[in-house]
């Protein structure tokens, strides 16, 4: 192989163990202004997208120790790559391609373990990683809210009957 050939396949393969997750998508139809219209939308979420030649996947994907899937890569291929979570960049991969009827994501890998369409349609479907953290931080105060609201009860009854008591006697008799 070439050097910058070699150079190129090393580069990608370092990107590819860097980052958490890795989606593949398919960017036939694609013009340039889609292109950056995507790494704009990409770019908040700490995400990029590369367009790749096939066989240098193969081997970057090969030398990262990603599983063999390389059946899944034919035609034009684009690669996301990202720092952060993967869940927003589903998300925003999602709605792109279904305003403009493009990049069709073919398949995803997560901690090296793959992803296919629809769970990754199922991932981009997921609440926020705050809104979950907070549904989570619900449910664990959940059993402590009921548990002092318990042991409250009986003070509370015996206030309101002490309560009755006293407008009882306070209160004429006709």
């Amino acid at each position: 192989m070439r050097p910058e050939k070699a150079s190129i396949v090393s580069e990608l393969s370092e990107a590819l163990k860097r980052s958490p997750f890795v989606l593949v998508t398919d960017y036939r139809g694609m013009k340039v202004s889609h292109f950056s219209e995507l790494r704009s939308r990409l770019a908040p979420a700490g995400a990029e997208v590369h367009v790749v030649k096939n066989s240098f996947l193969k081997l970057a994907m090969a030398d990262s120790g990603f599983p063999e899937v390389s059946d899944q890569f034919a035609g034009q291929t684009a690669v996301v790559t990202g720092e952060a979570d993967v869940a927003p960049v589903a998300k925003i991969f999602k709605t792109f391609a279904t305003e403009f009827k493009l990049a069709a994501l073919r398949i995803g890998f997560v901690e090296r373990a793959v992803l296919s369409t629809a769970e990754l349609e199922t991932l981009a479907e997921l609440p926020t990683r705050e809104i979950l953290q907070a549904q989570l931080l619900g449910l664990l105060l959940s059993p402590a809210t009921r548990l002092v609201s318990l042991f409250n009860q009986p003070a509370a009854a015996l206030a309101r009957l002490l309560s009755a008591k006293a407008e009882k006697e306070g209160a004429p008799t006709a």
